[in-house]
Formats: C-alpha cells, sequence, structure tokens
C-alpha cells in the first residue's frame, strides 16, 4: 500500500476516534496535551500531532497502542483500518472517558506495590457499594 494512502487513512481514524470521545479533531494542541497526560513515555509536540492529524506521519508502535487506549478503540483499527471500524465506533461512543486527574491517579496506582494496589482496589469497591444505596 501507498505509504501516503496509509498516514491520511491513519490520520482519518484518528479524528473519528477523536470525535467520538468528544474530543477536537482540529486541535493538536489539545491532542498532543491530552496525549502526554495519558503517556509515560517522551511527551509528544504539538508538530507532532499536527502531523498526526494531516497525514504527514503515523506515530509508533508505542505511542499507537496509547492512543488506541485513551481513545478506547482497537490499535489496530486506528493503524489499519478494516472490520474493526464498527467495534471501534461502538467502543469509542460508549462514553468513558477520563479527565487528567483520574489518568494520574492510575498512574500512581500502577507505581504502588501490589500489596497496596489491592487495598486501594478495594477501598474504592467499597466507596462504589456505598455509593449504590445512596
Amino acid at each position: 500500500m501507498n505509504p501516503s494512502i496509509e498516514r491520511e487513512g491513519f490520520s482519518e481514524r484518528l479524528q473519528q476516534a477523536l470525535r467520538n470521545a468528544d474530543y477536537s479533531p482540529d486541535s493538536p494542541t489539545q491532542l498532543a496535551r491530552e496525549f502526554n497526560v495519558r503517556f509515560e513515555g517522551r511527551p509528544i509536540t504539538v508538530h507532532a500531532a499536527r502531523k498526526w492529524l494531516v497525514g504527514e506521519a503515523i506515530p509508533t508502535q508505542e505511542k499507537l497502542r496509547a492512543l488506541a487506549q485513551w481513545l478506547a478503540v482497537p490499535a489496530e483499527w486506528l493503524r489499519f483500518g478494516g472490520a474493526e471500524a464498527e467495534a471501534a465506533t461502538h467502543a469509542a461512543g460508549s462514553g468513558s472517558r477520563y479527565e487528567a486527574a483520574d489518568v494520574k491517579l492510575l498512574a500512581d496506582l500502577q507505581r504502588l506495590d501490589e500489596h497496596h494496589q489491592m487495598i486501594a482496589r478495594e477501598f474504592l469497591r467499597m466507596l462504589v457499594r456505598i455509593n449504590r444505596k445512596k
């Protein structure tokens, strides 16, 4: 396949996933900011985000997986398109969107040792049960 067509296809799918997750597909600044909050590796620049959005570049596999996880779409669909498009649209439209503070909290949870992670999860489950009873 033509690399230019691959980049354009990726760009279209990325824009679709952003729209489905209630983000602007026209703001490389927002894309870079939101991506960097969720990605533990080296941050991307606004210029890199713009290249993704206009079809000039495709992110590395590691960044692609982070994008897919954030936007709740299959990484394979985001990169290649195809049969998983319907599943991606459904998953992205499910309404599961995290604020930056939530993402940071999850990253903090992952840094805890296994025992403390278990305590934190059980505490959250207890709060959910209490909230359901209200």
